[in-house]
């Protein structure tokens, strides 16, 4: 991953309403949920919803399909994956066997 498209994708999720409707997605899994239902579960307006999932899809951290009248929106796990990847991957030197969370050994 390019320094800029982890820029876009770590900007994307800076945002409260962002981060709860991705989090809420990954919560949901590889299919999915229509929009409507992730703007009640999530209290979003549906112009925000609107506005916060395009900003998402951007990033490529979000996809979304037509299923009839509905859009379906899901996350794109491989995505973050590699944001992960990227956000660690000079761990420890490199070594991220070494690499333990705080006050665990």
């Amino acid at each position: 991953m390019k320094s800029n498209t982890a820029v876009t994708s770590l900007a994307a999720l800076a945002q409260a309403d962002r981060l709860k409707l991705y989090r809420h997605l990954v919560k949901a899994g590889p299919q999915g949920l229509p929009a409507g239902q992730l703007a009640r579960a999530c209290k979003v307006a549906a112009p925000m919803l609107t506005f916060h999932l395009a900003k998402l899809v951007t990033a490529g951290l979000v996809w979304s399909r037509k299923d009839g009248r509905n859009v379906i929106y899901g996350p794109d796990i491989a995505v973050m994956n590699r944001l992960l990847s990227f956000l660690t991957d000079e761990c420890c030197g490199g070594q991220p066997e070494l690499c333990s969370p705080r006050g665990e050994t």
